[in-house]
């Protein structure tokens, strides 16, 4: 039976679920029709809400709830190689072919960077995951419960109409998907001395829906932060890969969307996903480090053998309604919390219990904290201590971590990432290094983080490796300080930005032209991500006085040309 229902209305939840039997049998383990597939390992079942309230980790996997991410905010063509490279007469292709797909906050589709000379579309489709029952995808073997496909066709009669919008009704309100799109592929226009990575690669574009209320309410979001789901962005990525089967192209998939929830070590349903298409012949995924050095929200902590605590002092600032914040430790260790707040109340340590939660009210304050232990995540079978604070009093709160079963004392604490917690909420005494987002903890994508090109210097909130397992991330470093793009108007002129997603825009139309060059033009026709990362971490140029990989720059700055010459070697 076919599912009936607005899916993507506040009425349904959504929840993340890994199979490993056949689609039909698994449909009957649940209570509904409503069910899309990820791909053979991942699926996503929705569920009227009402019954489930309230949401609990004690009834509900952490990882089957979709965590929510944010958004990750032409000289920098020169300095990555990549303007060199198209001069070459033997190298000078532009990513013809080649499809960059975008899961972000979708495209200006009238933007003069994204038409041929003729006025016609290099968009190839583009799916709205904000409108529409699953319109628009018959014949294309890939069928979602909600939003609606523009093809081709669609947009091209939409721009030879009066009024485009009455055709193709999509639009990016935001302009980041915009801008990145512009930045990896944009055309190049001599006039307003612009170019992007891969002119002529084909676009495709994934409009996300925000994240529901129910989500942002249980984590807390601030009400003017962009977020988005995890089952979203997988499904966005699964329309992708689908595309590019059923064109028979190869595809780079371009992520400037990051998250600190999780455990930092790529084992979140996204990275496992990114991580098995990685390996995938013709498929290159790259993601953005994130933007969370400088804010305070990773802290690093160590409990010696012999030490009752560990005290963990934590600012909150003024007008925070709420946030969670989420304690990792290492296999086999088992840690417990307790608290004390800025006016002295005490709160002891509270046992792992059995049912996994703890919910805490204070005498002085109206602040409620509910702690959730989970002895060993079911994904990564590290220990998660999950605290969320509702309506919490500003000032200097004090959280003790206690270690019950001692091997090495260390432990991990993050708080929201920015934009999803007031600025003036952090640890007094926080880490640098471990804060990059997820995705970009997952091995086998493209793990960018940005420089500024003009001074050679690292983005001072470039997010720092390495992942909590001691993976090498990041890969290398792009320009994404003040680089110039594309606005959301329609028209030519500009605008810049800064933040790890404009690295990682390079890499990807980067990415685009190595393929091109290679599966194309069958230079190197067994092409995966990590074909591609080597030949861009081999041609990466670095600093003499400076030791890599390393945690800010991994294996230094993108040079697209010597990519190319490495070859040579």
């Amino acid at each position: 039976m076919a599912c009936t229902e607005n899916v993507a209305s506040e009425a349904y939840a959504d929840f993340i679920t890994r199979y490993y039997i056949p689609s039909r049998d698994f449909l009957n383990g649940y209570p509904t029709d409503c069910i899309d597939f990820v791909n053979e390992q991942f699926a996503v079942v929705y569920l009227p809400l009402e019954p489930l309230l309230p949401l609990t980790l004690s009834t509900y996997t952490y990882s089957g709830i979709p965590k929510l991410y944010s958004l990750l905010d032409s000289t920098s063509m020169e300095a990555s190689g990549i303007l060199t490279a198209a001069r070459s007469p033997s190298l000078g292709n532009q990513g013809e072919g080649v499809i960059i797909g975008f899961v972000d906050t979708g495209i200006d589709y009238e933007n003069p960077l994204f038409l041929n000379p003729d006025g016609t579309t290099r968009i190839e489709e583009i799916w709205d995951q904000t409108a529409g029952f699953g319109d628009g995808f018959e014949g294309t073997y890939f069928s979602p419960l909600y939003g609606t496909l523009y093809t081709r066709a669609q947009i091209n009669e939409a721009l030879s109409s009066d009024n485009p919008s009455s055709i193709v009704p999509e639009a990016d309100t935001i302009g980041h998907g915009t801008f990145l799109a512009s930045i990896a592929a944009g055309n190049v226009s001599e006039d307003d001395d612009f170019t992007g990575a891969a002119p002529k690669a084909i676009l495709a574009a994934v409009k996300l829906k925000p994240a529901k209320r129910y989500l942002r309410d249980f984590f807390l979001i601030r009400e003017d932060a962009h977020a988005y789901q995890e089952n979203d962005i997988m499904m966005g990525v699964s329309y992708l890969v689908n595309l590019a089967r059923r064109l028979g192209r190869p595809l780079v998939i371009c992520l400037g969307i990051g998250t600190n929830q999780g455990s930092h070590d790529g084992k979140a349903p996204l990275g496992l996903y990114l991580e098995s298409i990685s390996n995938t012949l013709g498929i290159c995924v790259v993601t953005a480090a994130g933007n969370e050095t400088g804010f305070g929200h990773h802290y690093l902590g160590n409990v010696t053998p012999g030490q009752e605590f560990q005290d963990v002092e934590l600012r909150v600032g003024d007008g925070e309604r709420g946030f969670c914040m989420e304690l990792w430790a290492y296999d086999a260790e088992v840690y417990s919390v307790g608290f004390v707040s800025p006016t002295g109340e005490v709160v002891e340590r509270l046992p792992v219990s059995p049912s996994g939660e703890n919910r805490i009210s204070f005498l002085l304050e109206q602040t409620e904290i509910t702690v959730y232990y989970r002895i060993a995540d079911i994904v990564t079978g590290s220990q998660l201590i999950f605290m969320r604070f509702l309506d919490p009093l500003p000032g200097i709160w004090h959280i003790r971590v206690y270690n019950t079963l001692y091997f090495q004392g260390v432990f991990h604490i993050w708080l929201p990432c920015r934009g999803f917690v007031s600025d003036s909420t952090y640890f007094l005494s926080p880490d640098p290094n471990t804060t990059l987002t997820d995705p970009g903890n997952a091995q086998f994508p493209i793990t960018v983080t940005a420089y500024d090109h003009s001074r050679r210097s690292l983005y001072i909130h470039a997010s720092r490796g390495y992942t909590r397992s001691g993976l090498i991330k990041p890969d290398l470093a792009a320009p994404g300080v003040d680089v110039q793009g594309a606005a959301v108007s329609g028209v030519l002129p500009t605008t810049r930005m800064t933040g790890t997603s404009v690295a990682a825009a390079h890499v990807a139309g980067a990415a685009a032209v190595l393929m091109s060059w290679g599966i194309l033009e069958q230079n190197e026709p067994f092409m995966t991500t990590s074909v591609v990362k080597t030949y861009l971490t081999r041609g990466a140029q670095r600093n003499p006085a400076i030791p890599y990989p390393n945690r800010e720059f991994g294996y230094g700055t993108l040079d697209l040309y010597q990519a190319f010459l490495s070859v040579r070697a």
